[in-house]
């Protein structure tokens, strides 16, 4: 499964990388795939693995902010793997070039 992750302490002004390190110190930690993006995160594991993640990320920035906004958005295919690079590199091979990352 897929998930693409943002946790948001609302809180804490315009600059929020203090805080968004803290979160991706527990993402890198955690021994599942992801990409950092700079909009969220995107990590791939077993369901469990992911929530269980997400949950403890959002706990930590709630020991930093009195208010925090999370956002999931999940694609869980059934007996994919990989995903995080191979859903790219698929589109890569039906342009035949790859893009920008």
């Amino acid at each position: 499964m897929l998930a693409e992750f943002s946790i948001v302490p609302l809180d804490k002004g315009v600059s929020l990388s203090k805080y968004v390190s803290k979160i991706l110190d527990k993402v890198d930690k955690s021994g599942l795939e992801y990409q950092l993006t700079p909009m969220g995160t995107i990590v791939e594991g077993e369901w469990d693995e992911v929530m269980d993640l997400i949950k403890r990320c959002h706990g930590e920035m709630k020991e930093h902010s009195d208010r925090v906004e999370t956002k999931i958005s999940i694609d869980d295919r059934k007996g994919a793997e990989n995903r995080i690079t191979g859903k790219i590199k698929s589109v890569e091979e039906t342009l035949g070039r790859e893009l920008k990352k």
